[in-house]
């Protein structure tokens, strides 16, 4: 959607600004500042809706918000004194007062094939959830669910979140999708009812796409209402979880739709996503390569240096890199990641990743949980967690972590991958029989996991079933080439001699050399 004023047009698909036929270079915190002022145009924006919408609910200083607000200004061709376009409202906030035409906008005159070197973010907005009761009372326990599900989705740093005051006001209003989609500038609705009955309660939530009015995930959960605030707690935890890969599918379908000159560094690291999670080697080489080109096209977006340097641990992992070369490159990747936004949590997975291979294990967990308190919904960031807490003796808390990502994102593409990590936690705990059939549940779910086929063969050989034992090793040659005992010993993730030992001894039993 384009927006007209003063010889500018405001490209909110492109996020671009032009003046006349000149483009305007506008850093992306204050493009997300002026197009939330334009869209808002008819009520003063308070500075605590700017900090939601725009900085996501973080701390910002008085200092920072002024700066941010000059410089939208300037971008404009306004400034504090004359204060044409933008005017500060004393003690209430500030507001976009130009005239704005969005029914005969133009096209940008820089629209061309190329692709724009900023990386794109989907924007979601979550409406009031309905109370189906009727009761006014109620309105409380259904409006405190979307608001809650608005400041856990806000940790997601893929997102443009809308912030409460704007997705508020359609609430009790019947208006259509498409409209709310267009006014809001989002591609995503979130929506959703609460009905209560005696003790129970059941709550519906839906994900749908606005342009095709398609509905892309829905649950229902009905609940005991024994404490209202952690129902509360416990929804919201599942609706986030399961928005997130719902998001990045349809996000990485639709990047497989357009033409490869038209991909920009949004679309590639959404492609990258989709290869990742098949985890096989030569996905894992093909998310790589997308994920270098969105790098060369914006080499300050965070989430594509995180996760190239996760994709890379994870190939190092598998053994289908070269340890040697692979982390190296993935540190400085991750490093990267972490100066470009300290605050995104896929950035401290990847440290945490290369910690762990290092051997730096209580940085290796400081890292994880910095990434799961950035968000505490990181079903990834959770199933990782699980693989080092067993490496320093706390293999039942490993277990746990692995089981609470499958329970918190049971779609979730990377469900073998936790799978896996509650198989070698139940291995370390000496519980070979459970270790078996998580470890074949991750193969079940993806059959070329080589990290299924290793716990698969170790705990089989302990547990003393030979014949189980030879055909794992015979799957884990073939999706490994290269393992062999001095390969296993030279990656183990442990810092207990006795668990190195345990370990190794299991690939001996199978017949591994």
């Amino acid at each position: 959607m384009q927006f007209v004023f003063d010889n500018h047009v405001l490209d909110a698909d492109r996020r671009e600004l032009h003046r006349g036929r000149m483009s305007v270079a506008v850093e992306p915190q204050v493009f997300d500042l002026l197009l939330h002022l334009v869209r808002n145009r008819d009520r003063v924006v308070s500075k605590d809706d700017l900090i939601a919408s725009v900085w996501r609910g973080r701390i910002v200083s008085d200092s920072t918000l002024a700066s941010r607000i000059n410089a939208a200004r300037r971008a404009i061709g306004d400034n504090g004194d004359a204060q044409r376009l933008i005017r500060t409202v004393a003690r209430r906030g500030i507001r976009f007062v130009g005239s704005v035409d969005t029914s005969s906008a133009s096209p940008s005159p820089a629209s061309s094939p190329a692709p724009t070197l900023r990386a794109e973010r989907p924007a979601i907005a979550v409406l009031p959830f309905v109370n189906a009761n009727g009761e006014p009372e109620q309105d409380y326990f259904a409006d405190g669910i979307s608001e809650d599900i608005i400041t856990e989705l806000s940790r997601l740093r893929w997102f443009l979140v809308i912030a409460r005051n704007s997705s508020f006001t359609y609430k009790g209003k019947p208006v259509p999708m498409r409209q709310i989609g267009e006014e809001l500038g989002v591609g995503y609705l979130v929506e959703g009812s609460v009905r209560k009955s005696g003790d129970r309660v059941r709550i519906t939530a839906q994900l749908n796409e606005v342009t095709t009015g398609k509905q892309l995930w829905a649950e229902r959960y009905d609940r005991l209402l024994s404490d209202v605030f952690a129902i509360q707690d416990e929804i919201t935890a599942a609706v986030v979880a399961a928005i997130e890969p719902q998001v990045w599918a349809n996000e990485s379908f639709r990047a497989q739709r357009k033409a490869p000159e038209r991909l920009d560094a949004w679309d590639l690291v959404m492609r990258a996503l989709s290869h990742y999670w098949r985890v096989t080697k030569a996905d894992n080489l093909l998310a790589l390569q997308l994920l270098e080109q969105a790098i060369v096209l914006s080499p300050d977006y965070a989430q594509a240096l995180a996760v190239y340097a996760v994709s890379t641990m994870f190939g190092a992992h598998m053994g289908w890199q070269d340890p040697a070369v692979a982390v190296p490159v993935a540190e400085r990747a991750a490093l990267e990641a972490v100066r470009a936004d300290s605050e995104d949590p896929w950035a401290h997975l990847a440290l945490a990743t290369i910690h762990l291979h290092r051997g730096r294990f209580d940085d290796s967990l400081a890292a994880f949980e910095r990434a799961l308190r950035l968000n505490p919904n990181f079903s990834l960031a959770l199933g990782y967690y699980g693989l080092v807490l067993p490496g320093v003796g706390r293999w039942r808390e490993g277990a746990d972590a692995a089981r609470r990502a499958l329970r918190l994102s049971p779609r979730d593409p990377f469900s073998a991958i936790f799978s896996g990590v509650a198989a070698y936690a139940e291995f370390v705990g000496r519980n070979y029989a459970e270790a078996v059939r998580l470890a074949r549940e991750g193969i079940r779910q993806r059959p070329e996991f080589v990290g299924g086929y290793r716990i698969l063969t170790a705990a089989a050989a302990m547990a003393g079933d030979h014949d189980l034992a030879q055909s794992a090793l015979q799957e884990l040659r073939r999706t490994q080439p290269n393992i062999s005992l001095a390969w296993v010993e030279s990656q183990m993730l442990v810092r207990d001699p006795v668990e190195r030992a345990h370990y190794l001894e299991a690939f001996r039993r199978a017949g591994l050399e």
